[in-house]
């Protein structure tokens, strides 16, 4: 009896496993790993415990910059940034309310602040942005949609910081403090909409 049990109770595993798909570096949506809520505060947290790697989704290994262009109806509006390690790579999530967006994602040699230019003092070893555009970050009342920050402390595998470090004229800039440069991707998520960036350690 147990000999049949044991292996019948594995199956919800294996399907749970198997509903996580392949990354592409294109704008395709494509479901990832599960994603910690960051906290809202800049305040150093313990470094989570590495998860394991989701069922074809191994870590990234282009270092190349993306672009994707795209137009929306209304502007999608920034509501959020969450953070997590997984075995391998760190995810950086953006979730969105509407549309997605255009992005891209490029080395930069440091981080300023759009509209005023200036420098964010954070030091790291390397710098990812994500600029998302059409985008914004507030409400038209003028309040902010993504609360917290700028700085949020990640202090995880590569990824140390998250900063946001713009809400300009229809645009909204993301900065990604790391460790060292190192392969990453971009992902498009629905249901809801968010924005995905998955860096190598």
């Amino acid at each position: 009896m147990n000999r049949t049990l044991v292996p019948l109770a594995l199956v919800p595993l294996f399907l749970l496993a198997a509903g996580c798909g392949s990354a592409t570096q294109t704008a395709t949506p494509s479901p990832g790993g599960p994603v910690t809520t960051a906290p809202a505060d800049p305040v150093a947290t313990p470094t989570p415990t590495p998860s394991a790697v989701p069922a074809g989704l191994l870590p990234p290994t282009s270092t190349k910059e993306i672009e994707v262009d795209r137009t929306t109806a209304t502007q999608p509006i920034v509501t959020g940034a969450r953070f997590a390690e997984h075995r391998g790579y760190d995810r950086v999530v953006i979730d969105l309310k509407g549309e997605l967006p255009g992005y891209t994602a490029r080395w930069v040699p440091e981080l300023v602040q759009d509209g005023s230019g200036d420098r964010v003092d954070v030091k790291g070893g390397a710098y990812l942005q994500l600029t998302i555009t059409p985008a914004v970050a507030h409400t038209e009342a003028g309040k902010t949609t993504w609360k917290g920050g700028p700085i949020f402390q990640a202090q995880l595998g590569n990824v140390q910081n998250v900063v946001k470090i713009g809400d300009f004229e229809g645009v909204v800039s993301v900065g990604v403090v790391l460790d060292r440069k190192a392969p990453f991707r971009v992902l498009e998520q629905q249901s809801p909409n968010r924005l995905v960036v998955d860096i190598a350690h």
